[in-house]
């Protein structure tokens, strides 16, 4: 069991962390905790993971689940978040998928893209309009966007909507920040590469893919997840509408 012994960077803090039982957000679910913040864990179809964080951290965990690819239950997932503690301070919109849309096939292709709009675009875009009409009330609040460096440079090619929708949040973030900053609300994001996920979880310690990263490993979620909780914690609130870019420097702007 994690026990806060301290005041932290996010004490006192709701924060909403989406996709939050596995990867990057279950990493940043404990980093955000161990800097005193109540967290709500937000899952998909993973309750088995997601219960043995909650249970593994103790107290200050609220466990909601929700499918953010219905707008239904986006909506849903919000309320009862923000029932928990009053409101929220901080969403961490981090739930998504690396979903294919191959060219060949139009049906294919069609489903790929709806698939990669609802859940990598709309879905966060939904939660931030929350989010900002929650912060009104309560002063500001912070949004930090788990974008990819497919945002950047576009991803292969058969995941074209994929990297489309993850600009697409990119281009979301800044604006928050530019249309939201005097009512002291601060958007941020990060875009990492390949991190140690289930995404990644095929590449063995001997694939030659490693040996082409600068730091010849995949990044650790919990890189990510510190990069995230920094944010999240307003101590640098002049780097919003930034993104930073955790790819060990495999990709560099």
């Amino acid at each position: 069991m994690s026990v806060f012994t301290g005041a932290g960077m996010l004490a006192g803090k709701t924060v909403l962390v989406t996709g939050g039982s596995r990867g990057i957000g279950r990493a940043t679910v404990e980093a955000m905790h161990r800097e005193g913040g109540h967290v709500v864990l937000h899952y998909g179809n993973d309750k088995d993971s997601a219960q043995a964080t909650a249970d593994r951290l103790g107290a200050r965990v609220k466990l909601v689940q929700g499918d953010l690819s219905d707008p239904d239950a986006r909506r849903r997932v919000w309320a009862e978040a923000a029932e928990w503690r009053g409101g929220i301070d901080v969403l961490v919109n981090n739930a998504g998928a690396w979903l294919a849309s191959e060219i060949e096939d139009g049906g294919t292709w069609q489903q790929g893209w709806q698939a990669n709009y609802e859940l990598n675009l709309l879905a966060p875009a939904d939660l931030c309009r929350e989010a900002i009409l929650g912060f009104r009330k309560r002063g500001g609040g912070i949004i930090v966007n788990v974008a990819s460096r497919s945002s950047h440079r576009g991803d292969d090619a058969e995941h074209l909507a994929y990297g489309a929708a993850k600009g697409g949040l990119l281009a979301l973030t800044k604006g928050i920040a530019r249309g939201y900053g005097r009512e002291n609300i601060l958007a941020f994001a990060v875009a990492p590469g390949w991190v140690a996920t289930d995404i990644s979880a095929h590449i063995s310690p001997d694939d030659p893919m490693l040996s082409g990263l600068p730091l010849g490993e995949v990044t650790p979620p919990e890189d990510v997840a510190e990069v995230i909780t920094f944010l999240a914690s307003g101590r640098s609130r002049h780097t919003t509408g930034a993104t930073i870019d955790i790819t060990g420097a495999d990709y560099v702007r």
